[in-house]
C-alpha cells in the first residue's frame, strides 16, 4: 500500500508563440504591383498613339549629332548639318526613315550577244547605263530629302518658343519625296478658328523651314486641309474657300523668308477631303497645311533612239 503515497507530479509545459515575421514581404509585393500597373499604363499609352507621334518619341530619345561632315552653305546652319550616323537608340525614327538600296533596272533585254553586237547590243548598253544612271541620281536625291529633314529638325530644336508645339511638325520621307506637315494639336491650333492667318509659332515654324526648301532646289507643292464639322458664318466662305487661303498665306510667308516663287509647283485648298486621319474625320489633327517637297523623276537622255 505504500505505492499510494507517491505524490504525482504534474508538469504543464507553455508553448511560445510564432515570432514576427516582419513587413518586408509587402513592401516588395506592393512595389512589383506597381510596376505593373506602370507596365500596362504604358501599353496602353503607346497603343493609343499614332505613328508620328511615335515617331516624335523616337527621336526625342535618339538626339541626333551635329556633325561639320555635310557643307550647309551657310546661312542658318553655319555650314553644319545632322548626321544620321549620331547616337540615337535602337529602332529611332532617322534609322527607320532611311531607304533600302535602289537596284539598277533590270538590263537583261537587249544585251548584247557574243558574236553580234550591233544596234540591239548597243541599245542594251544604253539601258543597263541609264539604270546605273538613275539610281545614283534617286540615291543622291534621297540622301539630300534626308539631309534636309535632319536639317529641318534642328532648325526648330533650335527655336526655343516653338518647344510645346514640337508634336505639331512632322516630317516623313516617303515615294514621291518629303512631306513636311503642320498640323492642329487638341487645344493647341495652328491657325485661330477660322482664320487664314497662323499663329505666331506656326510663323516662326515656317520661317525656319523657307531657306532650307530654297536651298534643296525642288519644286515644292503646298495644299491647305480642314477638318469635318466646322461651322462658317459666312454661306459663301466655306472649308474649300479658307483652306485654299491658308494655303495661299503660307506659300507668301515660304516667300517672304526665302523660297523663289520659281520652286512652288502648286498652291490647293483640299478642304475635308483628305483627313490625316480618315477613320475620325473631325479630329484635330485633321486640320493642318501640307507641304511636299516633289521628288522629280530622272531625265531621258535626248539622244536615246529605239
Amino acid at each position: 500500500m505504500a505505492g499510494y503515497d507517491q505524490p504525482i507530479i504534474i508538469k504543464k509545459v507553455k508553448k511560445g508563440g510564432h515570432g514576427h515575421h516582419g513587413g518586408a514581404w509587402k513592401i516588395a509585393y506592393a512595389d512589383f504591383v506597381t510596376a505593373m500597373m506602370a507596365f500596362f499604363l504604358l501599353m496602353w499609352l503607346l497603343a493609343m498613339t499614332t505613328p508620328e507621334q511615335k515617331e516624335g518619341l523616337a527621336n526625342y530619345f535618339a538626339p541626333p549629332n551635329v556633325t561639320l561632315s555635310t557643307n550647309g552653305s551657310g546661312g542658318m546652319m553655319a555650314g553644319t548639318a545632322l548626321d544620321t550616323s549620331g547616337a540615337k537608340m535602337a529602332g529611332s525614327a532617322v534609322e527607320a526613315l532611311r531607304d533600302v538600296a535602289i537596284s539598277p533596272e533590270n538590263t537583261s533585254n537587249g544585251q548584247p550577244e557574243a558574236q553580234s553586237g550591233g544596234r540591239t547590243g548597243d541599245i542594251g548598253e544604253t539601258q543597263a547605263a541609264i539604270g546605273a544612271s538613275n539610281a545614283d541620281l534617286q540615291s543622291k536625291e534621297d540622301d539630300a530629302f534626308h539631309s534636309a529633314a535632319a536639317s529641318i529638325r534642328q532648325a526648330w530644336q533650335s527655336l526655343p518658343d516653338i518647344t510645346e508645339m514640337q508634336e505639331s511638325l512632322i516630317l516623313d520621307v516617303t515615294d514621291e519625296g518629303l512631306d513636311i506637315q503642320i498640323v492642329d494639336q487638341q487645344g493647341r491650333p495652328m491657325f485661330p478658328e477660322g482664320s487664314k492667318y497662323p499663329t505666331e509659332d506656326a510663323r516662326q515654324a515656317l520661317a525656319a523651314l523657307a531657306p532650307i526648301l530654297q536651298r534643296l532646289g525642288d519644286q515644292v507643292t503646298i495644299s491647305g486641309h480642314t477638318a469635318a464639322g466646322g461651322t462658317y458664318s459666312n454661306p459663301r466662305y466655306g472649308p474649300w474657300e479658307l483652306s485654299s487661303d491658308r494655303a495661299n498665306v503660307v506659300r507668301s510667308l515660304l516667300g517672304e523668308f526665302g523660297l523663289a516663287d520659281d520652286r512652288i509647283k502648286s498652291v490647293s485648298g483640299r478642304a475635308s477631303s483628305d483627313p490625316f486621319f480618315p477613320n475620325d474625320p473631325y479630329q484635330a489633327a485633321n486640320e493642318r497645311i501640307k507641304i511636299t517637297v516633289v521628288k522629280e523623276p530622272p531625265p531621258v537622255p535626248a539622244n536615246l533612239g529605239f
